[in-house]
C-alpha cells in the first residue's frame, strides 16, 4: 500500500517519463491539454466516498496500488491469441494491446471512401490540425480526476472519421487487449469519434485480458454526431476480475442527431462505466441502454448524466442489473434538463435482479429541472426471481434449472431488445449468454434446487 504522497510521486515520475517519448509533444496546443490536466489530477486526488458522484464506490484499490506504464517494446501476442474475439461480419477491427495501436493485429478492409479509421497517435502526427478540433474540446477534466488523469496520460487509442453523408454498412470493431504478465500496468486510451452530418455508423468497443493480474484500464471517448447523424455505438468490458476499469463515453449531439450508447459489463474487480450525453441541437434523441451482470466480489459501477441543452430533445435511460454472490452494483443516473430545453422528453429505468443475499445494489436516479414545460420521469426496482413465474413454468413440466435459465434470459434480453439487428448484436448476445450460463452452474448458486437438478447445467436445456 501507498500513501497519498506516493501515490502522486508514482504518477508523476510515469508522467514526466511520458513527456520524453509521447507522440505530439512538439505540439504547443496538446502539451498544454496534458499538463493542464495533470494539475489538475494533482489538484484534485483520485474521487472518495465523500464525493457525491462516487458515493458509493471506494477506489482506493487504484489509487494505493503503484501501476506502471507498459514497456515502450510492448508485449508480443499472436493473431491465434485474438481468433476467439473476431466477429463475423465485422472486416475492420482496430487492435491495442495496454493501450497502443497494434498494427499486424488489426484488420482494415474494405472502408469507403474518405471514412478513417486508424491510430489517434498516428493522426497526432500526420493530421494535428484535425484532430486539435475537437480532442478535449468536450470532456470536462475539472468535474472527473480520472478523465484528467486520461488527458495527462493521452497517447494513442482510435480515431474514427466518417464523412458527411457516408452510410457505413458494415460495424467498426475496437479491441482493448489487457497483458499484464504480472506486473501493475495501466493504459490509458483516448479515442475521437467524429461523425458529420448525414452519415451513419456502428461502432463497438470490447475490453478483455488475455491473463490474470492487476490491470488499470482508464478509457475516454470523445464522440461527435453532426446534424441528422445516425450512431449506435457499444461497449462491452469482460476483462478479469482482478483488472480495473474505468470508462468515460462523452458525446455531443448535434441538430436532429440520434445517437444510442449500449453498454454491456460482465468482468473487473472494480468498473466504473460514466456515459454523458449532451443534446447541444434541437430534436436530438438519445438512448442509454445498459445490462451489468455481477458476481463473487465484484463492483460494477454506471453513472449516467444526460444534459439536455436545446429544445424538442428526447432521452431514455435503461439499465439492467443481475448480481450474484457479494457483487456490488451501482446505478446513479442524473437528468439535467437546463432552462433552454423546452419541450424535453426524457425518461429513466433501472431494474435489478439479486440472487442472494449477500449481493447489493445501490440505485439513485435523479431530475434536475430548469425548464418548465418538460415530461420527465424515472423509476428503479430492485427484486429477486418471480416465484409465481417459476411455478407457472414448472408446473409445465420444465425443471427449475431451466427454468430459472429462461427467466434470466428473458431479463437480461431486455437489453437486447433495444439494439438494431447484426453481426454486433449477435455477438453481444453470444457473449451475455456466455455469462449467465457461467452464473448459473456456480454449484450451490440455488438455495432452494433439487437433488435431482444438481447435475444439470444450462447448455444441457439450452
Amino acid at each position: 500500500m501507498i500513501t497519498a504522497t506516493q501515490q502522486l510521486e508514482n504518477y508523476l515520475e510515469s508522467f514526466t517519463e511520458l513527456q520524453k517519448r509521447v507522440v505530439g509533444r512538439s505540439l504547443p496546443w496538446l502539451c498544454q491539454l496534458r499538463e493542464d490536466a495533470f494539475a489538475r489530477f494533482c489538484e484534485a486526488g483520485f474521487p472518495t466516498t465523500h464525493d457525491e458522484d462516487w458515493r458509493f464506490t471506494n477506489v482506493s484499490a487504484i489509487a494505493k496500488t503503484a501501476f506502471q506504464l507498459p514497456r515502450k517494446d510492448g508485449v508480443q501476442i499472436s493473431r491465434k491469441n485474438l481468433d476467439p474475439y473476431r466477429i463475423p461480419g465485422v472486416e475492420c477491427q482496430l487492435v491495442f494491446v495496454n493501450g497502443r495501436f497494434a498494427s499486424e493485429l488489426s484488420l482494415l478492409n474494405n472502408l469507403p471512401r474518405g471514412v478513417k479509421v486508424s491510430s489517434l497517435a498516428a493522426e497526432i502526427l500526420n493530421s494535428p490540425k484535425e484532430i486539435e478540433a475537437h480532442l478535449g474540446c468536450y470532456l470536462d477534466t475539472k468535474r472527473d480526476a480520472f478523465a484528467a488523469l486520461n488527458t495527462a496520460f493521452l497517447e494513442d487509442g482510435a480515431y474514427v472519421h466518417i464523412p458527411r453523408g457516408t452510410v457505413l454498412e458494415e460495424p467498426i470493431s475496437v479491441l482493448f487487449v489487457s497483458v499484464t504478465n504480472g506486473v501493475p500496468l495501466m493504459s490509458h486510451p483516448r479515442n475521437l469519434i467524429v461523425e458529420e452530418e448525414d452519415s451513419q455508423a456502428t461502432i463497438l468497443e470490447e475490453y478483455i485480458s488475455l491473463d490474470s493480474g492487476a490491470a488499470f484500464c482508464n478509457t475516454v471517448t470523445e464522440l461527435v454526431a453532426g446534424e441528422n447523424a445516425i450512431l449506435s455505438h457499444y461497449m462491452i468490458e469482460r476483462e478479469h476480475t482482478e483488472a480495473f476499469n474505468v470508462s468515460t463515453l462523452r458525446m455531443q449531439q448535434g441538430r436532429a442527431a440520434t445517437v444510442a450508447s449500449h453498454s454491456v459489463l460482465l468482468g473487473g474487480a472494480l468498473v466504473r462505466n460514466n456515459v454523458h450525453p449532451v443534446l447541444a441541437g434541437e430534436g436530438g434523441d438519445c438512448l442509454i441502454n445498459g445490462l451489468f451482470i455481477g458476481n463473487g466480489r465484484q463492483h460494477i459501477d454506471n453513472y449516467m448524466l444526460v444534459e439536455h441543452a436545446k429544445p424538442h430533445c428526447g432521452s431514455r435511460q435503461f439499465y439492467n442489473g443481475i448480481l450474484d454472490g457479494h457483487a456490488h452494483g451501482v446505478f446513479h443516473g442524473r437528468i439535467i434538463v437546463h432552462k433552454e430545453a423546452q419541450k424535453t422528453d426524457a425518461k429513466q429505468t433501472n431494474r435489478n435482479l439479486l440472487l442472494s443475499d449477500d449481493a447489493q445494489i445501490d440505485t439513485k436516479p435523479q431530475l434536475e429541472i430548469y425548464a418548465d414545460d418538460v415530461k420527465c420521469t424515472h423509476g428503479a426496482t430492485i427484486g429477486q426471481m418471480a416465484e409465481d413465474a417459476l411455478f407457472y413454468l414448472r408446473a409445465r413440466g420444465i425443471d427449475e434449472v431451466s427454468a430459472r435459465k429462461l427467466l434470466l434470459f428473458a431479463f437480461a434480453s431486455e437489453c437486447l431488445d433495444r439494439m438494431k439487428y447484426g453481426p454486433v448484436r449477435t455477438h453481444v448476445e453470444a457473449v451475455i449468454n456466455q455469462s449467465l450460463l457461467q452464473v448459473a452452474n456456480v454449484p450451490g448458486i440455488w438455495k432452494e434446487r433439487k437433488q435431482e437438478d444438481v447435475g444439470r447445467t444450462w447448455e444441457e436445456v439450452g
